[in-house]
């Protein structure tokens, strides 16, 4: 199992910080679409460290498939075939009211972004005509001027970011890899999850072989009593803001919790994110994320994700996390497979 490591910091100290996560063992590292730009760190990152690399996630919907196939096609190139393509959808609110984008139908949308994406890089690849259609997007016209041949590395790989049944079999059906939503637990992966990749591949004529599973993981470690309920505190405030999410609430449902969200999406529309933080409580906490000391946290990881997986996304969402914690959770995880 590989750890993934998320590159969060000013696109003008990428390249230090991610020289930093790579010394503290990081196999790959990830951006997040938030303050900043979610493809410059990586670009920054691409010639100091020889890790992976990956959007975790890049917000598809508003954006053209021709644009995110040119930015991760020169993102492969950059990175000598080291990068991946995370995307992901949002919610309606952010798609139309931060993005000035339009919502409809997402998971039908995902699925064609990826389909086209593949499209132009198969076109590039085999210097053949472009012609897709689909049924929200077109692209039929690619000029030498703008058609940048095969890339030396090949394509980079595709990552959906799912969550529910329908773009959970989007991306089973068509892309290369599922990125698995950080609010989840165990349970829900095994009863919901799994079924929905299994009726994706079939949708696609797939095996499980032809796609790649990215478990995400929300961590909370530290070792003395105040690092621990520092991190507890950061990790209960994040699970309470997806659970107060409506189309997250099939997550707490299946471990009895969903009478919990639409508590919580009250208490957020009122901004009252301290009750939010308190209706989280530790059999939520450490059933959703994983809390405890650096050895604790890796045998949580494995015994969660071993089966499943062959590398894994962490987040120390809220709170100060220590990198020498950090680099003694990835020597244990280690130690553990």
């Amino acid at each position: 199992m590989k750890i993934d490591l998320q590159l969060d910091s000013r696109p003008d100290d990428s390249a230090a910080r991610a020289k930093e996560l790579v010394a503290l063992g990081a196999d790959g590292l990830f951006t997040f679409e938030g303050a900043h730009d979610v493809f410059v760190p990586l670009v920054a990152a691409s010639g100091v460290v020889e890790a992976d690399l990956m959007t975790n996630v890049a917000i598809a919907l508003p954006r053209s498939p021709l644009h995110l196939a040119h930015v991760a096609n020169d993102l492969q190139a950059l990175s000598r075939g080291r990068f991946r393509l995370g995307l992901g959808s949002q919610i309606r609110p952010h798609i139309e009211r931060r993005y000035g984008s339009e919502w409809s139908r997402p998971a039908a949308r995902m699925r064609e972004a990826v389909l086209a994406i593949k499209a132009i890089f198969t076109a590039w690849e085999e210097r053949s005509p472009l012609d897709f259609v689909g049924e929200f997007t077109q692209h039929t016209l690619m000029p030498p001027t703008f058609d940048p041949g095969p890339n030396p590395y090949g394509p980079p790989e595709i990552c959906l970011g799912a969550l529910g049944p329908l773009m959970t079999r989007a991306a089973a059906e068509v892309a290369d890899g599922l990125l698995v939503m950080p609010f989840n637990s165990a349970r829900h992966f095994r009863e919901r999850t799994m079924p929905a990749i299994e009726e994706g591949l079939e949708l696609g004529g797939r095996t499980r072989v032809d796609l790649a599973i990215y478990p995400q993981v929300l961590v909370g470690v530290g070792r003395t009593a105040d690092e621990l309920a520092d991190a507890e505190r950061g990790v209960r405030s994040l699970l309470g803001f997806y659970g107060s999410t409506p189309a997250y609430r099939p997550v707490l449902e299946v471990d009895g919790w969903e009478d919990v969200q639409p508590e919580l999406n009250s208490l957020s529309k009122r901004r009252e994110f301290a009750a939010m933080t308190d209706l989280i409580d530790r059999d939520m906490m450490n059933t959703l994320a994983v809390v405890g000391t650096p050895e604790e946290c890796a045998a949580k990881i494995i015994a969660r994700f071993g089966d499943h997986a062959e590398r894994v996304c962490c987040y120390f969402p809220g709170y100060s996390v220590s990198d020498s914690h950090v680099a003694e959770m990835i020597s244990a995880l280690g130690t553990v497979r």
